[in-house]
């Protein structure tokens, strides 16, 4: 687990206060790093599919990191059966999971593109996962970008499927992602 005082970032639960600030770093967070990896083209059907599922803010599991009062990134879990996507986008499913049998899943995550590759996605990914665990999921899964997937990986996620997602016009690559918990202390 990342200590937050050793990389100089807070954490907190986000509020629905937070969103417009939340909307406004995943369009920035779309645009910026997913440009190396996408079309034009596909990072426009990407704002369709992907997005603040407000949900997640409603169930206490979305997680906001900061630098000195800076939104640096964010992201969340959930105990619900979506994978991916917000609250726009089509196909969602807020059932109930069961963490005997299913994957906690890991969820819109989003890093404020001044703060790429400095510890913010691997800070949110513990928080998640250790707040997963402690719901009782020993396993989470995620759907992941290809410019996530790196970070993904490193964090111990395998692949398991990579799908096209066609949902916003230009088909968008996608991997689902999967990771074994550790029990809680």
């Amino acid at each position: 687990m990342y200590q937050t005082h050793m990389i100089g970032f807070t954490h907190r639960l986000a509020t629905l206060d937070d969103i417009p600030a939340l909307t406004r770093l995943m369009k920035a967070a779309i645009g910026a790093l997913q440009a190396d990896f996408l079309t034009p083209e596909q990072v426009a059907a990407s704002r369709t599919i992907m997005g603040l599922d407000t949900q997640l803010i409603a169930d206490g599991c979305y997680f906001i990191v900061e630098e000195k009062g800076v939104l640096a990134g964010s992201g969340g879990w959930s105990r619900r059966a979506t994978l991916y996507g917000g609250d726009h986008t089509p196909g969602r499913n807020a059932a109930m999971l069961d963490p005997t049998i299913d994957a906690a899943r890991v969820r819109a995550m989003y890093t404020n593109p001044d703060f790429a590759r400095r510890g913010v996605g691997r800070l949110i990914l513990s928080l998640c996962e250790a707040a997963a665990a402690e719901a009782g999921f020993r396993r989470v899964e995620l759907m992941g970008t290809l410019s996530g997937e790196p970070l993904y990986r490193a964090c111990g996620y395998e692949p398991i499927e990579r799908i096209l997602d066609p949902r916003g016009g230009a088909p968008v690559p996608l991997v689902r992602m999967g990771k074994a918990l550790a029990a809680p202390q």
